[in-house]
Parts: structure tokens; sequence; C-alpha cells
């Protein structure tokens, strides 16, 4: 029995070395897309109502076919196929087109092209820079105050009535019968606010006066802009300053009447 022993013992080794010098089972090679050209990107510019035309390649270096879907991410690109059959090792090219609105903003407008497959997602960047001149413009609207004491709030809209993207910078100001009560940035104003973008804010104000009347301003700057001021007039309690006026003038009449009569006495 020991003789069968060793010979299997030494049979292990070489079963073993017998398939590790057999040739590993190829792996299938993935499929991959990119611009035609061997680009990186798809990367446009021009003006506003310009139309693009360019290809996605989809490359299948494989031994079957294989099927992959597209899908655009942008509005304005726009794909001659959705999906795509590859034959084993051979490209498909795919055409699309960009066509840049004729009110578009300038500046850059990223995007892209997603293929997916077998499990399997590539995104192909589009980037269209669109030239001509940019305006700058910010618009502080509809400013007033509700509520009283630590329910106060200041209500206003922050409008970018421009063509290219602001960073706004906005100071809240009120100023009453004996001078500044507030002086404040407020908060949540965002770092960015895209063109033709519209948003109401408010920002409370516990500490308002309960017997001035104010002014309260908000004045909004952004750079490249003409700074823009909207106001309004808070009086917490309106019926107290004609009630205040009509007892001056009551008091005013008395006094008048006792000088008269003093006058009047012999």
């Amino acid at each position: 029995m020991q003789p069968r022993t060793r010979a299997a013992a030494l049979a292990v080794p070489a079963v073993a070395a017998v398939l590790l010098a057999a040739p590993a089972a190829a792996e299938p090679q993935p499929w991959w897309a990119a611009p035609s050209g061997g680009r990186s990107a798809i990367a446009l510019e021009g003006v506003p109502g310009t139309v693009f035309e360019d290809k996605l390649s989809v490359v299948n270096p494989g031994t079957a076919p294989r099927t992959v879907e597209l899908r655009a991410t942008g509005a304005w690109i726009a794909l001659a196929e959705r999906q795509v059959r590859v034959p084993p090792r051979t490209r498909a090219d795919v055409p699309l087109t960009v066509t840049v609105p004729t009110g578009a903003v300038p500046g850059g407008h990223p995007a892209a092209v997603t293929v997916t497959g077998e499990g399997r997602q590539l995104q192909v960047p589009v980037t269209v820079r669109v030239t001509g001149p940019t305006l700058a413009a910010l618009s502080v609207e509809h400013v007033r105050v509700s509520g009283t004491g630590r329910g106060t709030v200041i209500h206003y809209a922050l409008v970018n009535r421009g063509n290219t993207v602001l960073a706004p910078h906005l100071e809240i100001r009120a100023v009453g019968v004996f001078g500044q009560v507030l002086h404040r940035t407020p908060d949540g104003v965002p770092a960015e606010l895209p063109p033709g973008r519209s948003l109401r804010l408010t920002e409370p104000w516990p500490g308002a006066p309960r017997l001035d009347r104010v002014r309260v301003s908000v004045t909004a700057t952004a750079p490249g802009a003409a700074h823009s001021t909207a106001s309004d007039t808070y009086t917490p309690l309106p019926w107290l300053l004609p009630g205040l006026g009509a007892a001056a003038a009551a008091a005013g009449a008395c006094r008048l009447v006792r000088r008269r009569r003093k006058a009047v006495r012999p």
C-alpha cells in the first residue's frame, strides 16, 4: 500500500502543473463608446441658432454581437438612433445633432450622451459654448413687511433679468423716525442665480419696533450688474399714529379754548 500512496502524492503536483500550463479562457472584452475621431469629448462653440452635426462611435471588440441603448441628457441633443446593434469586432457610428436655441444664454452648457448595455454604462461628455454679448441685470422686487413683534417677516423677490449667472449680495436696512433700526445681510441668498430665475425670499425680523414707522429697503448687488433697491413702509400699529394725531389735535383744541376763556374774563 505504501508505493501506491507515494504515486498518488506525486500525481497531484503533476496535474496542477498541467492545469497551470493550460491557456486560460479568454475574458470577453467590454464594448466602449467615445466621440468619433479619437476625441475624449464633444466640444462645440457657436452663436445662438447654430446647428452642429457630429458622431458618436460604439466599438465592439468581442466575438459576439452586442446591443446598446443611447440616451441624451441635454435637450439640445438629438440622436439618430436610440438603440444600436454592433457586430463582432466592428464599430458603429451614430450621428447626432446639437441645436442651439436662438435665445440661448452665452457661456458653457454641459450635457452628455449615456450609453448602456450588458450591465455597463458610459457617458460621453458634450459641451456647447455659446458665444455672444452678456448682460448682467439683477432686480429686487415686491418688498413688503408682515406681522408684528417677534412674528415680523420681511418678504421680497430676487430676479435675474440678464443672460449670465450672477452671484448676488443683499443688504436690508430699516430707518424709522429716530434713525436706523436695522442693517443686516439676509440669510438664504443663493451663491449663484441663473439667468431668468426668480426667487421669493423671506427674512425674519423678531426685533422689529412696535410703535415706530419705518422704511424697509432691500438692496441687491452682483459683479458686473448695477445695484437694485426696493422698499416698503412699515407701521406695526397702523391705528396708533392717527390716534396719536387725533389726541394731539384734541389737546391743542382744548388749550386754545382755555386761552380764549381766560382772554374774555373781566
